[in-house]
């Protein structure tokens, strides 16, 4: 009888111990959600936004031709003609590096013309191939495109302007970015009675670059006359806008 008193005593005293441990767990655990909503409305994030304008220094031209033939064969062989031309012009005229000229698109293919009499038909082929050519000296756009033009280029695209050491220019619009986060969290700080502690966390977005095209594609026939004579194509290169953004997080006291 004795034992089995001890025993049940024994079973009493263990609940009591997980009881009182589950409660202590409980407790601990509500204790540590408090502490983290109190963290967090003492933390203040914000978005900065930075941005600067700069003169472009390379530009990136599509240069290409486009031919029409019966055949396949015969349109690609005409086309290919012209970009050797164009080709032979852009590397012994104006001594333009080969990693500076690049296939942009080729292509050959079938024109069809339909009619309810004999459905579609091949009308001819088209044959098509431009070239990504860069270029550094930018006061010479106009006249490298005119000189293609002349070499059998009848198909040229926009020239996108750009830089092309973007990483010379981040840390300015990543000051500026930080420089306006600043302000809008001593702003807010003070507009709720608190005071900006430090900076606790900081993640940057992606550095954009607005490059600028200064020329819409244009179409023009080898035969045509579409300048006057002795006029040339004027490029106007403007400004590129690089921007960035950061989300900060402060410490609000």
């Amino acid at each position: 009888m004795k034992r089995w008193v001890k025993q049940v005593g024994s079973i009493m005293i263990a609940g009591a111990l997980l009881t009182g441990s589950t409660a202590l767990a409980g407790l601990s655990g509500a204790t540590e959600v408090h502490a983290a909503e109190a963290a967090q409305q003492n933390l203040l994030t914000v978005l900065g936004k930075g941005e600067i304008s700069v003169k472009p220094d390379i530009v990136y031209l599509s240069i290409g031709a486009e031919s029409y033939a019966e055949t396949a064969k015969s349109a690609q062989k005409s086309n290919a003609l012209k970009m050797d031309k164009v080709t032979k012009l852009l590397k012994e005229t104006w001594k333009i590096d080969d990693k500076d000229i690049k296939t942009e698109q080729f292509y050959v293919q079938p024109n069809y013309t339909y009619s309810d009499e004999n459905g579609r038909k091949v009308k001819n082929y088209t044959a098509y191939h431009s070239l990504e050519v860069t270029l550094r000296d930018l006061s010479k756009v106009g006249d490298l495109l005119d000189a293609s033009a002349d070499a059998g280029a009848n198909s040229i695209g926009n020239a996108r302007f750009s830089v092309e050491n973007r990483d010379a220019f981040e840390a300015q619009v990543i000051d500026k970015a930080m420089a306006n986060a600043d302000l809008k969290a001593q702003a807010m700080a003070k507009a709720s009675k608190r005071q900006l502690g430090v900076v606790l966390n900081i993640v940057e977005g992606s550095v954009g670059v607005n490059n600028i095209y200064g020329l819409e594609k244009m179409e023009m026939a080898a035969q045509s006359n579409a300048a006057d004579a002795g006029a040339s194509t004027s490029v106007k290169p403007g400004e590129i806008k690089i921007s960035t953004q950061l989300y900060v997080q402060y410490e609000l006291k």
